[in-house]
């Protein structure tokens, strides 16, 4: 099966998505709604939101982490396991990745062995129903299910056009060595 990548453009209702966020499924309540937008915030009120938001967190693979040491560019102390960690949060934008992975689940659940076995994998996933469950009760309290629906990205991350989502640590920008590639314009060339 062959991924595709989606590039949304950006639009009011779009903000709101990314700005929305819920508790991941390795939190003490997963799906707790966190973060939202309100719909009577100035454009300056929501930018800052925005650069907060942005400041105080890092695109993780379905979410963000919000852990601040790998925010300002540390290694994860966790092996990146952030979908079991507390520091894991899920925006609106998340909502068709994790209604994927749970179809995944479910189905690996049916195909189990043994009763046994797919109870203990329900039993597994469900913090992750917890949080999915969450993200689709914040959206639709908010009128914003639909969107979040059809907004079909297959990396979230790819959504937000950052420069946050590149991460850089500065000490592998800055090296011993100068590199001076323009040419010395102090030389006579007669």
């Amino acid at each position: 099966m062959a991924e595709h990548y989606a590039k949304v453009a950006s639009s009011e209702v779009d903000d709101f998505l990314e700005r929305l966020w819920v508790a991941g499924p390795g939190a003490a309540e997963p799906g707790k709604l966190l973060v939202v937008p309100d719909d009577e915030m100035t454009k300056a009120e929501a930018e800052a939101m925005a650069l907060d938001l942005a400041r105080g967190s890092t695109p993780a693979e379905g979410g963000f982490c919000t852990f601040q040491p790998v925010v300002r560019g540390d290694a994860c102390p966790w092996n990146l396991d952030c979908h079991n960690c507390d520091k894991f949060v899920m925006s609106g934008a998340d909502l068709l990745y994790w209604r994927r992975k749970a179809e995944q689940w479910r189905t690996m659940a049916e195909r189990a062995p043994d009763d046994k076995t797919a109870d203990y994998l329900h039993e597994l996933f469900e913090p992750t129903a917890r949080a999915i469950d969450g993200l689709e009760k914040a959206l639709a309290g908010l009128g914003l299910l639909e969107d979040a629906l059809a907004l079909d990205l297959r990396r979230p991350q790819d959504y937000f056009h950052r420069l946050w989502s590149l991460a850089f640590r500065a000490s592998d920008l800055a090296g011993d060595e100068p590199h001076n590639d323009t040419p010395d314009l102090t030389e006579d060339t007669e």
